[in-house]
């Protein structure tokens, strides 16, 4: 009867004895796991930067993967060493992390679910352009709790996960190598449309920036104050998204008055949305 008391107490210990601790292992394994993240991080974005175009993304994408299966093997490999798992512990140690995630760590739980849901259903991932609220940018890093943009101003912006349970996230290029780019023409109703329509489309065509492969496009909208046009196409580097946009528009302007149109200021009552001037830049994902 007292062996079998004894063996209800070590059943029931959460912890193992500290003598039964490695804590040589436990240091093996996290210096190990540290050092094979800091080698993916820095050798996959040299191979993303020096090896095949196509390959790029998924260097780049592959970072925040491989880090997360690292961590969850460490936590495997270190939990049995610590705790003597028993199925009354695990119930134990379940209903206590419950807890305390459900009341002092709700945001970041929530923060931490939705990283791993981004990362298994590729929401973004590095190299993305992405639009989240108002902040749109490259992805720069995928972490497990937030992601960093790096804006057409340079400035790098933190957004946690948790913004995909309530905010509509924009992805311009969903891991393709460009996107769309629309550079817009607001112009006086009193013009030949159609010759307007080919003027634009040939401004598209003569651009260093542009990517033959891919369609342009000039749609037309009639609004009460004139006419607004479209100009849709893609750069054959996203990268160089801005520039081809303003490349667009430099040339478009004199050509509009070339071929006798006039630019107009949107009225402010029908104003586009995000406008505020004769040319507005909107990058646009399909």
């Amino acid at each position: 009867m007292a062996d079998l008391g004894t063996g209800d107490v070590k059943a029931s210990s959460l912890i193992n004895d500290i003598s039964d601790i490695s804590f040589t292992k436990i240091f093996i394994i996290i210096v190990s796991v540290w050092f094979l993240i800091f080698i993916t991080r820095k050798l996959l974005p040299v191979l993303a930067r020096h090896g095949p175009s196509r390959l790029r993304l998924y260097f780049l994408a592959a970072v925040p993967f491989i880090r997360l299966c690292l961590l969850a093997a460490s936590v495997l490999m270190i939990i049995p060493i610590v705790f003597n798992i028993t199925l009354q512990n695990f119930l134990v140690i379940a209903g206590a992390v419950s807890v305390a995630i459900g009341f002092a760590f709700k945001d970041l739980a929530s923060s931490l679910i939705a990283g791993v849901v981004a990362i298994f259903e590729r929401t973004y991932r590095p190299g993305d352009w992405v639009k989240i609220g108002d902040a749109y940018g490259e992805v720069q890093q995928v972490g497990l709790r937030a992601i960093t943009l790096r804006t057409a101003d340079d400035d790098i912006i933190t957004i946690a996960h948790d913004r995909i349970w309530s905010d509509n996230i924009g992805n311009s290029n969903d891991g393709q190598q460009t996107l769309m780019c629309v550079a817009n023409f607001y112009l006086d109703a009193a013009h030949d449309a159609a010759i307007m329509r080919g003027v634009l489309h040939d401004i598209a065509l003569t651009s260093a920036y542009l990517d033959y492969s891919r369609p342009v496009l000039v749609l037309l909208e009639e609004a009460p104050w004139g006419s607004h046009y479209k100009l849709k196409a893609y750069p054959f580097d996203m990268r160089d998204q801005f520039e081809f946009v303003s490349d667009l528009i430099v040339r478009g302007k004199p050509a509009i008055r070339e071929t006798g149109g006039r630019e107009v200021q949107v009225p402010v009552i029908g104003q586009v949305s995000g406008g505020g001037g004769a040319n507005e830049l909107i990058l646009q994902g399909r």
